[in-house]
């Protein structure tokens, strides 16, 4: 069966439901609303259904409304997706590749892994975002990026798993809480300040990965936390391969916690849309799993 109504008409009844009305979808998608209000009607009369109903001056989708907007929500979408993916093949090699990559992730394995990228492909352009938590989901989310890598499987995308971060928990070797002489427990903690790096995410969860404590500083980076557990202000869960160095020179020493002083935080490598994915989206991938699987050989 050929579809009688075209992905412009499709656009109108999204647009409507979107902004909440004709005349705003008609500003959105700068046409006259009486444009809008024939493409709706258009779609209605081809198929012989109602898609809203007004209520004073809104248009209020019906039950046949809400599964056509979802329906015509994914076919819009794919269509902008084959049309992406056809316009890269075209190309060749993307001009521009966006990444959103958990700062767990060791950063020189990451800058390695870019660098090389760069080597083979010079003209393409790479944004990077550092994320925490939930801004890696919201990039993903966002259509933002191409890929990330994400300390979450995240709903409706296929993640493989890269690898696993160790997080010590640390504070500067002359610290109070090096000085108890046995092991600590979280009341030991409770009594001293925790750094924590702040969730990106839009939504994020303020409890997580901290514990219950009096005293709290939240930053915005991991190398910020770094470096105020380094002058001594307080202690942290680090990620062991960033703090490599101030644990070999013992500016930092591990905290003897009776339990939980290392916690393990899984990474996984997700690819926005796998089925029209980039060459140069393809090869970075591959550049990051090769590199990832020798660096913890």
């Amino acid at each position: 069966m050929t579809p009688h109504i075209t992905l412009e008409q499709w656009r109108s009844l999204i647009a409507v439901v979107d902004a909440g009305g004709y005349a705003q979808a008609a500003e959105i998608l700068n046409k006259s609303q009486s444009a809008v209000t024939y493409a709706v009607q258009k779609i209605e009369s081809l198929l012989n259904v109602k898609a809203f109903e007004i209520q004073g001056r809104k248009a209020i989708l019906t039950h046949t409304g809400q599964m056509l907007y979802r329906r015509a929500l994914a076919l819009v979408n794919e269509a902008s997706d084959l049309e992406k993916a056809a316009h890269r093949l075209s190309a060749g090699w993307e001009a521009e590749i966006h990444i959103a990559a958990e700062i767990l992730f060791p950063p020189k394995l990451l800058l390695t892994c870019l660098n090389r990228f760069g080597q083979e492909s010079p003209r393409t352009r790479v944004e990077l975002i550092e994320s925490v938590l939930g801004g890696t989901a919201d990039a993903l989310l966002k259509g933002d990026v191409d890929l990330v890598i994400s300390p979450h499987q995240l709903s409706g995308f296929l993640g493989e798993l890269l690898m696993r971060v160790r997080l010590i928990a640390v504070a500067h070797v002359n610290h109070p809480l090096h000085q108890y002489g046995r092991e600590l427990t979280n009341r030991d903690l409770q009594a001293h300040r925790h750094i924590v790096v702040r969730d990106s995410g839009s939504k994020r969860d303020r409890k997580a990965a901290t514990i219950e404590v009096d005293q709290r500083w939240t930053v915005g980076h991991v190398s910020t936390s770094i470096q105020a557990v380094c002058m001594g202000f307080g202690f942290a869960w680090l990620p062991e391969e960033h703090i490599s160095e101030e644990l070999k020179t013992g500016i930092l020493a591990p905290l003897p916690l009776r339990k939980g002083g290392v916690l393990e935080v899984p990474l996984y490598l997700i690819l926005a849309n796998p089925d029209f994915i980039g060459t140069g989206v393809a090869h970075l991938a591959k550049i990051i799993r090769e590199s990832v699987k020798s660096h913890i050989a």
